[in-house]
C-alpha cells in the first residue's frame, strides 16, 4: 500500500506543481527554463512516531521550512494524506534544488547549522519525531511544465 501510495502521490503533486509553474511562468517562459535548467526537485516523505505527526508539522512550520530556504532548499510544497490510516503519521513534501549538487551542498549545510541542530533537539526532547524518512529525487520530463 505505501508504494502505490507513494506513486499516486508523487504523480499528483508533480500535476499539481507543474500546472501552477507552467500558469505562473508562462509558455515561453517555461521552454526557455526548460532548455537550460538543471533544477532537480526532491520528494520525501516522513512517517512520524505514534503521537508525534502535529510535533513534526509544528517543527516544519517554526524551524525547518526557514532554514531550508536559508540553506538555498526552495520549499515547494507540503502535505498530508487526507485518509486513515496516513492521515495520523504521515507528512510529505517537495522542495527543489538548483542542480543535484547543489542539492549536497544545500543538505550538508542544513545540517550542520546550529539553529537546526537546536531546533531538533528541543523537539525531541520527549523521543524522536520520524521513524523513517525516505526520499526521491525527482528529473522532470522533457514533456513536464516546469524544471
Amino acid at each position: 500500500m505505501s508504494r502505490t501510495f507513494g506513486r499516486i502521490a508523487c504523480a499528483a503533486l508533480l500535476l499539481a506543481i507543474g500546472y501552477t509553474a507552467g500558469r505562473a511562468a508562462g509558455p515561453a517562459t517555461v521552454a526557455h527554463a526548460q532548455s537550460q535548467s538543471t533544477r532537480v526537485f526532491e520528494l520525501r516523505t516522513y512517517t512520524a512516531n505514534e503521537g508525534k505527526l502535529d510535533a513534526l508539522q509544528s517543527r516544519f512550520r517554526d524551524h525547518t521550512a526557514k532554514l531550508f530556504e536559508k540553506h538555498g532548499i526552495k520549499n515547494i510544497g507540503y502535505w498530508t494524506p487526507r485518509d486513515a490510516p496516513l492521515a495520523q503519521n504521515t507528512l510529505i513534501y517537495i522542495v527543489a534544488h538548483e542542480s543535484p549538487d547543489a542539492a549536497k551542498a544545500s543538505w550538508a549545510a542544513f545540517r550542520a547549522d546550529p539553529d537546526w541542530l537546536k531546533a531538533r533537539t528541543a523537539s525531541e526532547v520527549d523521543g524522536k519525531l520520524a521513524a523513517k524518512v525516505e526520499s526521491i529525487y525527482l528529473n522532470p520530463t522533457d514533456f513536464s511544465p516546469m524544471k
